[in-house]
């Protein structure tokens, strides 16, 4: 199992959740912590505790993306106008990885951000090569006509798995897809709950 993949498992055995809601999860057989100490945290958490653990799933959720661009997400969120909670739901999913992960171009976000590193994706005709590069209402983001015949790529395309969500149109014919509004919590199709509140509460302490 590669590092990668490990990660990803990990983070719902700590979560004790399958948060991308995928069959292949060891929390569908095993829901307690990994470690040999896992089956024995099933301790009342604090405040701060409950909080850190909101943060924690969504961070992992978009691909245990960095604390220092987490919270630069945070601060951005709370420098907008509205709930800070929504807004922060909202820039997660303009991120580019996030994108073409709910156009279904890739199986999970850890492939999406393979994927843009190693240069198949174009946006707007320019090819884009940072996961956190933010994708504007519009925008045209396509998968490399070299890049379309990867296996990766044709799987999650055929995939019955989950479908794309309403605020992105996706044409799979072409490889492309734009953002046709910027989301709100309620229209995002997480497996589990999100709670952003927490996490807003969290980074104010």
């Amino acid at each position: 199992m590669s590092k990668r993949h490990s990660a990803k498992y990990k983070i719902d055995r700590r979560m004790g959740e399958n948060i991308w809601g995928r069959p292949k999860s060891p929390v569908n057989k095993r829901e307690y912590g990994p470690g040999q100490h896992g089956q024995r945290r099933k301790g009342k958490l604090s405040d701060f505790g409950v909080q850190l653990k909101a943060k924690q799933k969504l961070r992992g959720y978009y691909g245990n993306i960095s604390e220092k661009q987490f919270h630069r997400t945070y601060v951005e969120a709370r420098r907008m106008r509205g709930d800070s909670g929504a807004n922060m739901i909202g820039l997660l999913e303009s991120r580019l990885d996030a994108m073409i992960f709910r156009a279904k171009f890739v199986p999970t976000v850890f492939a999406a951000r393979q994927v843009i590193n190693h240069g198949h994706i174009k946006v707007n005709g320019r090819r884009v090569n940072i996961p956190s590069y933010r994708v504007k209402v519009g925008d045209v983001v396509e998968v490399k006509d070299k890049s379309r015949e990867m296996p990766l790529v044709m799987e999650a395309v055929a995939s019955a798995e989950r479908d794309v969500p309403d605020y992105i149109e996706a044409d799979h014919s072409k490889f492309t897809a734009k953002m046709t509004r910027v989301p709100v919590l309620t229209d995002v199709p997480f497996a589990v709950q999100m709670e952003p509140h927490l996490v807003i509460e969290y980074y104010s302490r």
